[in-house]
């Protein structure tokens, strides 16, 4: 019997992974997710947009709109920023980090210094806004790479049915 010629790539698999993690997040207008891997396709780190902890999600406002100090904006950790801080003391130098959106200046910064060499993300619609613009300068700068990932899968269902396994 031949192996099976429709599974996914580990592009797509990391991606998924990030996605996955997306859904953790309780921001109700942006989910994030993101996956850190190594250079050998070893998942190093996930995170996902949302409060540090010990900050309650319910005592922490989650608007959009409005004086700063009342908005998520100052609050919020980025998904990108929260894999990076969630990993157990990997080196992440030479790393790949999966991500939906791509990376905020902040972000970006993050990244860079901890040694993450290539970005992989889905969507760039924030593309010219100066935060984008200044992160994609210092990727540039700093060498790293970013790739819009263009799924060849463009949607996965999940079935917790172990019995259709």
């Amino acid at each position: 019997m031949p192996k099976r010629n429709d599974y996914i790539s580990w592009d797509e698999y990391f991606m998924g992974v990030a996605m996955l993690s997306a859904y953790r997040s309780k921001d109700p207008n942006t989910r994030v997710g993101a996956c850190i891997v190594s250079d050998t396709n070893r998942i190093m780190s996930v995170g996902y947009n949302g409060f540090p902890a010990g900050c309650s999600d319910d005592d922490f406002p989650w608007e959009r709109e409005g004086e700063t100090f009342d908005t998520k904006y100052p609050y919020v950790c980025h998904a990108e920023l929260n894999a990076i801080l969630n990993n157990a003391g990997g080196d992440l130098r030479g790393c790949r980090i999966y991500v939906a959106l791509f990376p905020c200046n902040e972000c970006a910064k993050a990244i860079i210094q901890c040694g993450i060499r290539e970005v992989v993300y889905l969507s760039d619609k924030y593309a010219d806004t100066p935060s984008t613009r200044a992160s994609k300068r210092m990727f540039d700068a700093a060498g790293v790479r970013y790739k819009q990932l263009v799924m060849h899968t463009p949607s996965i269902t999940i079935d917790f049915d172990c019995d259709k396994v």
